[in-house]
């Protein structure tokens, strides 16, 4: 990966885990960062199904198997290249909070959705 170390994808309680993280989603994401030409800080990647229960995340979160990232965002321009640049790299699962943006492609949920949180 050109972008990303996998470190920046351990779950906090298990270092190392960001080697879990599925490669095809890893460059995807290398590819819309680079596309968007700006840094992406990484919240939250690659979670142990305990850590994904402390932080109040769904049961068969994209987070527990590698298939998703929580990208962090500031203002409205950065969110706006964000998610064109993650759309531009082919991903169709995107949710907006106003602090972050989620971004997954597990192949098991429904495609071509956005939500808010």
């Amino acid at each position: 990966m050109k972008y990303f170390s996998t470190f920046e994808f351990d779950s906090p309680d298990s270092p190392g885990s960001g080697m879990k993280m599925d490669l095809g989603f890893l460059k995807m994401l290398d590819k819309a960062r680079e596309v968007a030409d700006i840094p992406f800080v990484i919240t939250s990647g690659y979670r142990t199904p305990q850590y994904n229960d402390r932080v109040g995340g769904v049961d068969g979160s994209a987070h527990t198997r590698g298939f998703a990232a929580d990208i962090a965002c500031r203002d409205s321009v950065s969110r706006y290249n964000i998610i064109k640049s993650l759309q531009v790299a082919g991903f169709t699962r995107i949710g907006i909070a106003s602090t972050f943006i989620h971004v997954d492609n597990d192949p098991d949920k429904p495609q071509e959705v956005i939500w808010v949180y």
